[in-house]
């Protein structure tokens, strides 16, 4: 994709491979500037993106580099401007927030990287643009979370050596995880589940890391999803480093690792959520941009048409409720999206205030809803995630009830509400 400026190069020396790399990607206008003209260079200008083409430069410069980036974040109505750091080393930039690459990384995977993350601008632009033109309509409006989207990030953790506690318990205190001891229960996870970031721990050899990473790199799915190896294997992971876009090897433990890689699952989990955002505005509020699912109102308005056609059509209708005990927001959240990737079609549900979550099949009696209900009770089982991280899971207690003749929408909630109590 041709790169759209203006971008900024920060450098007390001359960058002329990334200058370069830029100008061969289509990217215009350049602006190059040293540490100490960079407030006035970017005074007039509103970045796309900045790149710190200096490798250690922002070490010693974070509060003036942070105090810079806060006013070109606040001139562009705060809409996201990635940056990008290059580092000597395999550590993360002094700026939090920051993206970092290895100074030796090629210009193209500098340029893929850097597309990759302007997607995510282009994104938050669309999203800020059709959220004013609704708003000018007078029309109601979901609201884009403001939270930090690690608190809803997940992150698939691969491996099976002796860093692969220390790394899970890492990752486990800033993002959800997902466990995979090989390359089979890993492939099974990505399917089953959205993942903002996979990592690659040791106790692999370079044959199943291979394997793993040619699973990613074949999916055009995964293309710019963080992935990150601890450890050795850089002859193996090379030939992959263009596909896979935002690929990275920390051979240092795991702290250094999760230090350079959150800021990239931080992106990736506020791409999702201005895609969630998307759909939901395409909807008209109808979907909650924080699940997939209907929104509540939207839900109670399908819930009623739903009934009266099932009574006028003489055809079953069933809901069923899944519930969480000792789940947090994140598991609520976490299931739901889930959930909203093994309904069938013609069903649909919502999360409620306390993370229960309503699926109501259509057409569908009894029996059948148990079949369902099962299947999806048991994938959320075996997938979801636990409350702060602890092993053994969540226990989901799931609840159906059937429409009967004489049922009206309050009984049939009633009545599925009620044998969850009394479970």
């Amino acid at each position: 994709m041709a790169l759209q400026g203006p971008f900024a190069v920060i450098a007390d020396s001359p960058a002329p491979d990334v200058v370069d790399a830029l100008r061969a990607a289509g990217g215009f206008p350049i602006v190059e500037t040293t540490w100490t003209d960079a407030q006035q260079a970017l005074a007039s200008v509103e970045p796309e993106a900045v790149i710190l083409a200096e490798p250690g430069a922002d070490r010693f410069r974070p509060a003036a580099l942070a105090e810079l980036l806060g006013e070109q974040r606040q001139k562009g109505a705060g809409l996201y401007m990635p940056v990008i750091a290059r580092t000597r080393d395999d550590g993360a930039s002094a700026v939090a927030d920051t993206l970092a690459i290895a100074a030796n990384a090629s210009p193209q995977r500098l340029i893929r990287r850097l597309s990759t993350a302007l997607r995510i601008r282009t994104l938050h632009g669309t999203v800020l643009r059709r959220t004013r033109t609704l708003a000018s309509r007078g029309e109601q409006l979901p609201e884009l979370s403001t939270g930090d989207p690690l608190d809803e990030a997940t992150v698939l953790v691969a491996g099976r050596g002796r860093s692969y506690p220390a790394l899970s318990v890492a990752l486990g205190e800033r993002v959800g995880v997902v466990g995979a001891l090989s390359v089979e229960s890993a492939a099974r996870a990505l399917k089953a589940r959205d993942v903002d970031g996979v990592v690659i721990g040791e106790g692999f050899g370079p044959k199943i890391v291979e394997a793993l990473l040619t699973v990613l790199a074949e999916d055009v799915r995964f293309r710019d999803l963080p992935v990150a190896v601890l450890g050795s294997h850089p002859a193996v992971i090379e030939p992959f480093t263009i596909e896979l876009a935002n690929l990275e090897r920390v051979a240092e433990g795991p702290q250094r690792l999760v230090e350079r890689f959150l800021p990239y699952v931080r992106a990736h989990a506020f791409g999702q959520r201005l895609k969630r955002m998307l759909k939901s505005l395409d909807a008209k509020g109808m979907l909650d941009p924080d699940t997939g699912l209907l929104a509540h109102d939207a839900f109670w308005r399908d819930l009623n048409r739903a009934v009266d056609d099932a009574e006028k059509r003489g055809v079953g209708l069933s809901i069923a409720r899944f519930s969480f005990d000792g789940g947090d927001r994140r598991v609520s959240l976490d299931a739901a999206r889930l959930v909203g990737r093994l309904m069938r079609q013609v069903d649909f549900a919502c999360r409620e205030a306390d993370n229960s979550i309503f699926a109501v099949f259509t057409e569908t009696d009894l029996r059948a809803a148990h079949v369902v209900a099962r299947r999806i009770a048991s994938v959320l089982k075996n997938t979801m995630l636990a409350p702060d991280n602890e092993k053994g899971g969540v226990d989901t207690a799931v609840t159906l009830a059937t429409l009967k003749p004489t049922d009206s929408v309050d009984s049939l909630i009633a009545r599925v509400v009620g044998e969850a109590a009394a479970g």
